[in-house]
């Protein structure tokens, strides 16, 4: 019931209703200050894609080259941020960013055998330098 009435309402409104990867709700502005209608990746594709790139920063990867590692999520995440473009994303980009940093430099304390979270050994500006 609240599924027809909200496909109605959008109907009126002359939206198309997109599938169940892109939810359809309000949205918060900053730029105007208004809410506005729009659409986020929903939490379970976010959910999927930091699954996705725990997997290929696990320890049984750990005797690979940094550059391939480092290729793969590039290319993943590329791929993902391409998918869902539309909308308001920058939550969701920066959730997926930080997973990714984050997982990367614990790859990178196992494969050195370094302590974790070795924030010190590589830093930010490094990840995103000598990794790229």
């Amino acid at each position: 019931m609240r599924r027809e009435a909200h496909v109605r309402f959008c109907e009126r409104l002359g939206v198309r209703l997109p599938g169940p990867t892109l939810p359809f709700g309000r949205c918060y502005s900053m730029k105007r200050g208004r809410v506005h209608l729009g659409t986020v990746p929903s939490k379970k594709r976010v959910q999927r894609i930091c699954r996705a790139i725990s997997d290929e920063t696990g320890r049984d990867k750990v005797r690979q080259d940094s550059k391939t590692i480092v290729e793969r999520l590039n290319r993943m995440m590329i791929g993902w941020a391409n998918y869902f473009c539309l909308g308001s994303v920058s939550k969701a980009y920066s959730a997926v960013d930080q997973h990714a940093r984050r997982r990367l430099r614990r790859w990178l304390c196992d494969k050195h055998k370094e302590p974790r979270p070795a924030y010190k050994r590589f830093p930010e500006a490094s990840l995103h330098s000598v990794y790229d």
